[in-house]
């Protein structure tokens, strides 16, 4: 017998620990129970006579491949699964095809579809008529917002379930189960045990994974610190791809952080963002809009502190210049807040956009020809600097509008200034009756 022959005959090795524990039931499906519990919505779903499609949404690891497969073993239709990144249009159409013959004979499909944001609009498109007809019932599943990476017809044919990251008591209780089938603990101190589930991210996968990692690489009776943890597994990248929902979802909450004025929770994603590889410059620019978004001019040198920032990393670059974006933060993020600017422009722009080109007031238009003199562009303009307090109190709005009062500044930071004066113009216009 050869090398070979005897390599062919050998039952290899075993199958990677997520695959041995992947649940055998719904109710072994950790992290999930809003779903998959006895009163959770899949539950209550899969009681029906009937099913209907879905798409399943979560980030990677959190169950949705196993729930589905668990799904069309439970069934009498035919199981058949698919990913988006392999699968092209003759693919789809020898399944659909499939599917209406099952149709016809009795017997239905239930198509998973992994990764289904990867398959383009036509493509989306082309499952519409088999959902209609009963031929297919499709589960999908995508860790993207099903709101911006599917179309909206496929969206109205599909109940949307959402699986969230595993908690740190489910990713727990995976670590438990791993050690009672290895029949041996993990060699880890309780720090680095803490770590190795931050690690993970909300992953089931992902733990299971450095699991195996971890015991391949300990030494017989070696118990791991924290730091040697990190140093064994070289940890996993954090969950955040800078072109997705992982990307948006940080910066949205280090904008609402500096919003509400909790300078930590802020510094805290921005240094998640710093992690995940992110582009500083990106941020910096949203600390800019951030300053003339909520600060305005409650704080005017909000602004300028944002663009030093920018301008401060440009001239460092990484990772000195990190720490200039982190002051213009904790700076936005201190400063008192306005929104009045922000408010007034797009008030102004509602109008512009209703009311299209009216004409300002001829008193104010500029006459450089004998014509326009005559049809009365510039007459009884008022040079302001020439009246008392530098203020004529003229009107500069459209007839057809009228005085509108868009900018309100608030009681609160330079702005409290603001409406003080606003507020003395006002009295003075209505003194000299230019109301």
């Amino acid at each position: 017998m050869s090398l070979f022959e005897e390599a062919g005959r050998s039952e290899g090795p075993p199958a990677p620990l997520a695959e041995r524990l992947r649940p055998k039931t719904l109710a072994e499906v950790s992290g999930q129970e809003h779903l998959t519990g006895p009163d959770g919505a899949l539950t209550r779903l899969l009681e029906a006579p009937t099913l209907g499609s879905m798409i399943f949404w979560g980030p990677p690891g959190s169950g949705k491949t196993t729930v589905a497969r668990l799904i069309g073993a439970s069934r009498p239709d035919a199981f058949v699964q698919v990913s988006a990144i392999h699968t092209g249009v003759a693919d789809l159409k020898k399944i659909f095809d499939a599917g209406r013959l099952r149709r016809t004979q009795g017997r239905g499909t239930l198509l998973f579809v992994d990764e289904i944001h990867r398959f383009n609009r036509a493509q989306q498109d082309s499952f519409l008529p088999v959902m209609e007809d009963g031929s297919v019932t499709l589960i999908g599943a995508t860790t993207e917002n099903p709101s911006f990476e599917l179309n909206a017809a496929l969206l109205s044919r599909a109940r949307v379930l959402t699986f969230r990251p595993l908690a740190r008591e489910a990713l727990e209780a995976l670590l438990e189960r791993a050690e009672r089938l290895e029949q041996k603990p993990l060699p880890l101190d309780p720090q680095a045990r803490e770590s190795l589930i931050g690690m993970a991210d909300g992953d089931g996968r992902a733990i299971l994974t450095l699991a195996e990692e971890v015991w391949r690489a300990a030494r017989p009776g070696e118990i791991l610190d924290a730091e040697r943890l990190i140093e064994v597994v070289q940890r996993r990248a954090p969950l955040y791809d800078k072109g997705q929902d992982g990307h948006y979802n940080l910066i949205s909450a280090l904008h609402k952080c500096v919003r509400g004025s909790d300078p930590d929770a802020a510094l805290y994603y921005l240094a998640r963002m710093f992690d995940a590889g992110e582009n500083p410059l990106f941020i910096a620019r949203r600390v800019v809009r951030m300053a003339v978004e909520d600060i305005g001019l409650a704080d005017p040198q909000a602004l300028m502190v944002a663009n030093a920032a920018k301008d401060a990393y440009d001239f460092l670059g990484s990772p000195e210049g990190e720490l200039a974006i982190a002051e213009a933060v904790v700076y936005v993020a201190t400063a008192p807040k306005s929104n009045a600017v922000y408010r007034a422009f797009g008030a102004a722009q509602g109008l512009a956009k209703t009311y299209g080109s009216l004409t300002p007031p001829k008193t104010i238009l500029n006459a450089p020809t004998k014509l326009m003199r005559l049809e009365g562009y510039g007459a009884d303009y008022e040079y302001d600097h020439d009246a008392p307090d530098a203020f004529s109190g003229q009107n500069y709005w459209p007839e057809a509008l009228g005085r509108r009062s868009l900018y309100q500044p608030v009681e609160r930071g330079y702005e409290r200034e603001l409406r003080k004066r606003l507020e003395y113009w006002a009295r003075l216009r209505k003194e000299r009756g230019k109301e």
